[in-house]
Formats: C-alpha cells, structure tokens, sequence
C-alpha cells in the first residue's frame, strides 16, 4: 500500500480543483483498479482515495477493464466543437454568403466579418453559435483571409467627458450592390463614450447635410464643447485649395464655411484633424457600422437609399446598446448615460441666443444680400421684395430648406432684427444647392 500512502501527503488534504491525473497520477488510478477488481480494496476506500464519485469511478473503471493496454484517465479535449448538421450547413452558407460580397469589386467588403456572420446566423435562424466555431469552419473550408497588421494611429484625442468631444465624419461608398448610385454616410460620435449621437445616408454631401446633424445633436443631446472635423472644405476654408468657386459652396461667397458659422453661433469649437491618422476613432466605428451596412444591404437586397437608411438605423442602434466597444471595454449606451446621470458630462442645455428667436435663425444657410431701390433682393435671378427693408443696404438671409417639402424658408434680419420671413420653392432658387 506504498503507492497509496504516498498519495495522501501534506495531511491528507487534495487539491480537487485539479483533475484527477493531475491530482493523484495515473499510476494510482490503476493501482486502485486492480485491488478493487481483486476485491482486496472496499468501494468506500477506493472513492475515498480517489475523491471522485461513484458514478464517475465506474465510468472509468468500465474503460479500464474494457482496454487495459494504453488505457488513460488523462483528459483528452476534442480538437472540434461538435455541432448538428444543420447549424454546419448554416454556417457554410453565411460563410459562401460573405465569399461572395468579398469578391464583388464594386462594394467597400474587403474581409470576412465572423462576427457579422454569428449575428446573422442568431437572427434569420434563431440559432447561437460561437464566435472559435465559426472560425474554425471557415479555417477548415477556406473561408479564411490572412489581415495585414494595422497600423497604429499617430494622433488620438483623449476626452473625460461626453460632450468634450464630437467626432464627426463622412464617408462615400456604394453601400448596396442593388443600388445604382454611392451614398454619403455623415456620423457623429461622442469621442469618451464612442456612443453614435446621428448618423444618416445622404445622397449629395452638403453643407445643409451637415447642418442638419448639427441641428439633430444639439437639440436632441445638448450643446457640446467641440467638434473635430478633418480639412474637408465644409468645414473648413484653406486658402489656394478652395479659392476657386465649389459647387457645394454657391449659397455663399464668405470665407468662413456655413457649418462653421453654425458652430460659432453656439460658442462650440472646432478641431481640425490635420492627418487621416488623427482620424482613426471614428474610423473604427465608422468601418464597423460601414461593413454592416453592405453586407446587410447585398443579403437582403437594398436597392434604395429609404431601405438602406432602415438597415442604418438598426445597425446604430445595435451598436449603440448591444455592442461591446473593444477600448472602453463598455456598451456605448451605458457608458454614456452613466456619465451623465453622475453629471459628469460638458453638454449645455439647447438655448437660443438673443437676437435670434427660432431655431431656423441658428440651423440654417447664410447670405448677404444688398436691397435696391425697389427694397428687392435677388438670389440666382430669383428677385424676392422684402418688406420693412431698407434700400441700399445689406441685410443677412438665414435660409432654412426643407427637404421633404421643397420649401424654403428665407428670414430676413437687419441690424438685430427679424425684418421679415417668406418661403419659396426651392425650384425656383435654379442653382443653389442645398
């Protein structure tokens, strides 16, 4: 009974978080085997010795007594999940599905997303896999791109606070492969809790496309302290690049771009990212929401912008309240709502600063325009009378559009005051983009 003895060292006290060839050797295990089958060892003291149940005792007795030689209680993990032929088939079509969009040239897809493919996988056929599983099978069907190693970003802005710092970007693609046209996807994100405030597609990239985003995050979450922008001529006039006419700036001949004009108003900041690698926090968010969007659009065949703008909305709203962001290690929801039930935030209640007395005077285009003598205006050849307007002098427009109706709200101020307001259709201002 040496060997036996020698088991019950350190005063009888067993690790049982250990298995047991690691916690009393293999040698023991069938040591005590032969005894009991000799009927020399009791069943009480071969579990005791052992400290396994009786259940678990016989298992293995069942494998000692069936193979003898080359027999092992060393635990031997499959190489392979085991999982049922179906959910096998599943995941090899969302895998083939995924080959495919790759494939495609003509759409921004570049890499498989098993990530992507899980989710699909849960919502069509109500069926969880895990993430390794799916890896693995597309490693075994060559479903599988090596990715070259990232780079890492030069620049990153560092915030305490929601509402210190918004981030806000577009991008250009053609996020269907149904669709005839690319689409602008114009998001802004709060840079401590990588929370998505908006997001939208846009067919034409304006300056009123990014007044609108400004008029939704402000009224909706508050006023916050900056913005950071890149060099885009939106948002930013540079001196030799944008001395010459652009299309998208016909509404106004001052230096000071409209979006920028928007901020100033509302005393918010403005930084200007001077590198596409200062970029890089609102690039991931935007690659990840961008890879989404596509690949969603292709499976279930998006051809207008009104259903793409569905799948946008879903997909912003599951990265906002379900996904874990991988450097806050947080839920973007939680992360920022927590922050500002603890009042721990740099947003400003909305308010709207004197003169001014609507949100159109804040939200909206700017121009200067001389009255002549007959007190009119005129815009692209569209002459406009202007009541309770002086003659000769300059007075501002702040003009407000309406996408949805075609109408144009144009509100007159001179020197302080709301001298007037009309509306026209915005067919009849020929030329001016909004």
């Amino acid at each position: 009974m040496l060997i036996i003895n020698n088991f019950h060292k350190k005063g009888g006290i067993v690790d049982m978080g250990k298995q047991l060839h690691k916690r009393v050797g293999e040698d023991v295990v069938k040591f005590v085997f032969k005894k009991y089958l000799l009927k020399q060892l009791p069943i009480e003291k071969a579990l005791d010795i052992l400290k396994i149940k009786r259940t678990r005792f016989f298992e293995l007795l069942k494998g000692f007594k069936d193979k003898t030689e080359g027999w092992t209680i060393e635990y031997r993990r499959s190489s392979r999940k085991r999982i049922d032929e179906r959910a096998e088939e599943i995941i090899i079509k969302e895998l083939e599905e995924d080959k495919k969009l790759i494939e495609d040239k003509t759409i921004p897809v570049r890499n498989y997303n098993y990530s992507y493919v899980r989710t699909e996988i849960e919502r069509k056929y109500k069926l969880k896999v895990s993430l390794p599983t799916i890896i693995s099978r597309a490693k075994e069907n060559n479903y599988y791109i090596v990715q070259r190693e990232k780079k890492k970003h030069d620049r990153e802005v560092l915030t305490n606070y929601p509402g210190e710092l918004i981030q806000h970007d577009s991008s250009y693609h053609k996020f269907s492969p149904y669709a005839d046209v690319k689409w602008y996807l114009i998001t802004s994100l709060d840079d401590y809790s990588r929370y998505m405030l908006y997001g939208e597609l846009q067919e034409h990239e304006t300056s009123w496309a990014h007044i609108m985003a400004l008029e939704n995050v402000f009224l909706k979450y508050g006023v916050p302290f900056s913005y950071y922008v890149d060099c885009h001529s939106i948002f930013r006039f540079v001196q030799g690049r944008d001395s010459i006419w652009r299309e998208h700036r016909k509404i106004t001949d001052e230096v000071e771009p409209q979006f920028k004009q928007v901020l100033s108003d509302c005393d918010v900041k403005i930084t200007y990212a001077l590198s596409p690698q200062a970029k890089g926090k609102i690039e991931r968010p935007y690659q990840w929401i961008q890879d989404r969007l596509v690949r969603t659009c292709a499976k279930e065949n998006i051809k207008t912008i009104e259903q793409a703008r569905e799948v946008l909305k879903y997909e912003i709203e599951r990265y906002n309240t379900i996904q874990v962001h991988s450097t806050t290690r947080e839920i973007p929801a939680i992360r920022f709502a927590k922050a500002i039930e603890n009042k721990q935030s740099l947003f400003r209640d909305w308010t709207i600063k004197p003169p001014f007395v609507s949100t159109k005077d804040i939200f909206c285009l700017r121009e200067e325009k001389y009255v002549d003598g007959y007190h009119k205006i005129s815009i692209n050849n569209f002459q406009l009378k202007v009541q309770n307007s002086p003659t000769r002098e300059k007075i501002q427009l702040r003009i407000y559009p309406d996408i949805n109706t075609g109408i144009v709200e144009i509100r007159f101020w001179f020197k302080g005051k709301l001298i007037d307001v009309q509306k026209v259709k915005k067919s009849d201002l020929y030329g001016v983009h909004f």
